[in-house]
């Protein structure tokens, strides 16, 4: 279920030990400048209590299976208590629901108090109203520096919202549309 690889691949290249390492404010501001979609990471904690965190780094993985994977940092003390249970549902935010990720992301404790949601099949609650929802149990934990990355195997997708999905860029939230040219062009 639940294994943490930390292989990574050695470099023999001296001119790769020798690059400067970027100032981390700099790095985050730079990065911050490609928009990432918002979610929310449901599960249960190891006393059953319903819990979340919001992250803007998820993504799919592969096909075949059906992998999906999200980052969270390894001081995330949500992430700390969902992890140990393995099953979790993945909540892909709509723009009308900013407020439910500053929510989650912003509180200590009870975090999905004032959320409305229910039991998915391994228990994870999913959140109502989400443009789309992954249920996954944990398929391992890779190493990735100051953060842990996360594979989960899909296994129940529903996507009934029709709503255009929640996007953070430059520290904001905001949304995107598919433009009419972009429309226009996929019904040629």
């Amino acid at each position: 279920m639940s294994t943490v690889e930390t292989n990574a691949p050695e470099t023999n290249a001296p001119e790769m030990n020798r690059r400067p390492v970027p100032d981390p404010r700099h790095f985050r501001n730079v990065l911050g400048h490609y928009p990432t979609g918002v979610v929310v990471v449901t599960g249960l904690t190891r006393d059953g209590v319903p819990s979340g965190m919001t992250v803007g780094s998820f993504t799919a993985l592969s096909l075949d299976p059906p992998l999906v994977a999200f980052m969270a940092a390894r001081t995330s003390d949500s992430w700390a208590s969902l992890q140990p249970l393995g099953s979790f549902c993945i909540n892909v935010l709509g723009t009308h629901q900013e407020h439910v990720g500053r929510l989650v992301a912003g509180r200590k404790q009870n975090k999905l108090d004032d959320v409305d949601w229910r039991p998915g099949s391994g228990g994870a609650p999913i959140i109502a109203g989400c443009v789309a929802t992954i249920e996954c149990e944990l398929d391992r934990i890779l190493d990735g520096g100051d953060h842990e990355i996360v594979i989960g195997h899909a296994h129940t997708l529903t996507a009934d919202d029709p709503g255009e999905p929640l996007v953070f860029l430059r520290g904001g939230y905001g949304h995107f549309r598919p433009g009419l040219d972009d429309r226009a062009a996929n019904s040629s």
